[in-house]
C-alpha cells in the first residue's frame, strides 16, 4: 500500500498534536499503509532555521517528504494560524514538495474559535506546495485528547466519531492515487 509521512509541526515534547497523530496513525495502518511518525521538533534548530539542507538530518526529512505517497500534517494552533516550527519546515521544503501527494491536515488547540485554521491558514499553504489532493481536515480540541493510565492516549468518543470517517477518506485517497498511478505505468 501507501507509504504515509505523519508530520507532528508540535515543539510540545507532551504534545496532544503529537497524540492526535499517533491514534490517526494507528488508524491508517489498518489499511495496510507504512507509516513513518516525523516530529519537526526533532531536528536540529540550526540547521532548521538556516535552511541547511545539507545538514543530514535535514537532508533525511526531504527524503522521507519525496518518498512519500501522502501526507498526513498535524499542528497546534496558535494565534489563529499553524505553528511556526511547521512554518519554518514548510519554508525549507522544496515549492512543490506535496506534488502528487494526498495530504491531510489536522489541527489541535484550545477554543473552537481556531477551527478555521485548518482551511484558512493550513491548506492555502499546503496547496500551493503542489498537493495532488487534500482531504477534509479536522480541528480537535486539546481537552478531547488525553492519556490514559497506561500512557496511551484516548481520544473523546465524540470526537472519534467524527474524526474516523476523515481519516478513512484519507485513507481510500491514497489507494485511489496508488491506482492511478499503477494504471499510468501499465499504460507506458
Amino acid at each position: 500500500m501507501a507509504v504515509v509521512l505523519s508530520v507532528s509541526g508540535s515543539p510540545s515534547r507532551t504534545s496532544r498534536t503529537t497524540r492526535l497523530l499517533r491514534h490517526v496513525d494507528a488508524r491508517l495502518t489498518e489499511f495496510g499503509h507504512e507509516v513513518v511518525p516525523f516530529e519537526v521538533r526533532s531536528l536540529p534548530a540550526e540547521a532548521l532555521l538556516a535552511g541547511d539542507t545539507s545538514h543530514p538530518e535535514l537532508a533525511r526529512a526531504l527524503e522521507l517528504f519525496a518518498r512519500a505517497d501522502g501526507v498526513v500534517i498535524g499542528t497546534p494552533v496558535y494565534k489563529a494560524a499553524y505553528s511556526g516550527l511547521l512554518k519554518t519546515l514548510l519554508d525549507v521544503l522544496p515549492q512543490y514538495a506535496l506534488t502528487g501527494k494526498a495530504v491531510l491536515p489536522l489541527a489541535t488547540g484550545g477554543s473552537t474559535a481556531h477551527v478555521l485554521a485548518v482551511d484558512y491558514a493550513l491548506r492555502p499553504v499546503l496547496s500551493s506546495m503542489g498537493a495532488g489532493h487534500i482531504t477534509q481536515g479536522w480541528f480537535v480540541l486539546d481537552r478531547h485528547i488525553g492519556v490514559r493510565e497506561d500512557g496511551s492516549t484516548s481520544i473523546e468518543r465524540e470526537t472519534d466519531v467524527l474524526l474516523t470517517p476523515v481519516v478513512d477518506a484519507f485513507a481510500a485517497a491514497l489507494v485511489r492515487r496508488g491506482e492511478r498511478h499503477e494504471e499510468l505505468a501499465v499504460a507506458r
